[in-house]
């Protein structure tokens, strides 16, 4: 937006843009051109600051309120340099001083539209971690098939009484799944007791899952309640199933058949009522074959499986998943960290996650404590990583950020494929054409599907 009352810098200053291959939308007074401002204009508002009526400070300080993030550039004259100078402590982006090269107003103008695309795209994924929020208890964060998929069948397994059985690489979310299906079922408002089952020392793993009355062993000097029993009317998670003693498995069997379970040291059975979710990382049939894993156990906890994917078979989630774990850290600490610049997308995309969402999740915890000290330059935050980052093929790149930015635009116009069109520049055939290529669909992008999504 170009606002001037002299006809003639209007002319030159939108020439000048149009042959830089922008499109200027003039006006000749301010309010003018703030009852054409929307919230989600994409580009830069360019003012004199000496105008009738509304001038351009008072224009400044209305568009501070309405949008502190819109990039506005004040034209000034010879004699308004400490005017200049006070607008910048408000907040304007930048100044030009008359008479200014056509090519310093290009530059500037550049520079301001890159900062606003990066602003509005920083907005949407934070609406979009908002609108994904709900009180029914953790969501499973992210817009690719392949999470939207998992997002329904953890829906329709909360649903059911079932035991589950979920499997993952390390660091893919088992928790946060299992979390998931506890909260959306009717067993939500009783106890989520996780056991890592690789962690607990073999030696009292017994006692902490079946609980012992007193004297049951040397040490056992009053009566515990094992995890199972604590768990009445809830969920016990089972993480790393795997790593269970043998022996233990056999006992573990027949809790999940009888639904009961006996202290050590008694011989009374106490009655479950809890639905348990097991989680794995490898592959449990091939276990039990070569005699590392009770063959009836795996048979018993495959009922129900369900996958968990790795980072790398959902790259478009990322930038959304690392703006969560930012958020969520940022609120924690109480500190703040700039938005995500291209540079930093692309590096992010680049990495291969050996360490799925939990790496993710750490890198995103040190960008907002740590960033400060290497500039928020996420390629020398991921240098500690435990992994080199990988180099994805150009063609990759390009068709990642590609679908990124369509899904922003869908997200943004709620699916609306005209606005689409002319927020992108494409006709509606290239964009349709797009849209099939990623797997798009617009109406997963319009609010009734959004308020309705698991």
């Amino acid at each position: 937006m170009v606002i001037d009352d002299e006809a003639h810098l209007r002319i030159t200053v939108g020439q000048t843009l149009e042959l830089a291959g922008y499109q200027p939308q003039p006006f000749d007074n301010a309010q003018q051109a703030l009852d054409n401002l929307d919230r989600d204009f994409s580009g830069v508002l360019i003012s004199d600051i000496r105008m009738p009526g509304m001038d351009g400070m008072a224009l400044l300080r209305e568009l501070r309120q309405r949008d502190p993030d819109l990039p506005v550039v004040l034209i000034t004259g010879h004699g308004d340099i400490s005017t200049a100078v006070e607008a910048m402590r408000e907040g304007a982006w930048d100044f030009l001083e008359k008479p200014f090269s056509g090519d310093q107003l290009v530059e500037v103008v550049r520079r301001g539209i890159e900062k606003r695309r990066l602003s509005l795209e920083n907005r949407y994924l934070k609406a979009e971690l908002e609108a994904q929020q709900s009180a029914a208890g953790p969501r499973l964060v992210g817009r690719t098939p392949v999470i939207k998929h998992l997002a329904s069948m953890a829906q329709r397994i909360s649903q059911v009484e079932t035991d589950v059985l979920l499997f993952g690489e390390t660091g893919a979310g088992k928790d946060l799944v299992a979390r998931a299906i506890h909260e959306r079922s009717a067993r939500s408002a009783h106890p989520f007791v996780a056991i890592n089952c690789g962690a607990v020392p073999e030696s009292t793993i017994e006692s902490e899952l079946f609980g012992h009355e007193k004297g049951a062993f040397t040490g056992a000097v009053e009566r515990r309640i094992g995890k199972f029993e604590y768990a009445q009317g809830g969920t016990v998670f089972l993480d790393e199933i795997e790593s269970m003693p043998l022996a233990l498995q056999v006992k573990l069997l027949r809790v999940l058949q009888e639904r009961m379970v006996e202290r050590l040291g008694s011989n009374t059975p106490v009655e479950l009522n809890i639905r348990v979710i097991a989680a794995t990382k490898i592959d449990l049939k091939a276990a039990s074959e070569t005699g590392e894993f009770r063959e009836d156990l795996y048979y018993r906890l495959n009922v129900v499986t369900l996958p968990i994917p790795p980072l790398r078979e959902r790259l478009e989630d990322i930038p959304l998943l690392f703006q969560h774990f930012a958020a969520v850290a940022a609120s924690r600490s109480g500190m703040e960290a700039p938005p995500l610049d291209a540079g930093s997308v692309s590096a992010l995309l680049a990495h291969d996650w050996p360490g799925n969402a939990r790496e993710l999740r750490n890198l995103a915890e040190r960008y907002v404590l740590l960033g400060v000290t290497c500039d928020y330059r996420l390629d020398r935050l991921m240098e500690g990583s435990d992994s080199e980052s990988g180099e994805l093929p150009l063609p990759r790149q390009v068709e990642l950020f590609e679908k990124q930015l369509i899904s922003q635009a869908l997200v943004r116009h709620q699916g609306r494929i005209n606005e689409v069109c002319e927020q992108l520049g494409v006709p509606r055939k290239t964009l349709y054409d797009k849209l099939r290529k990623h797997d798009l669909k617009p109406d997963n992008f319009r609010q009734h599907d959004r308020e309705s999504q698991p």
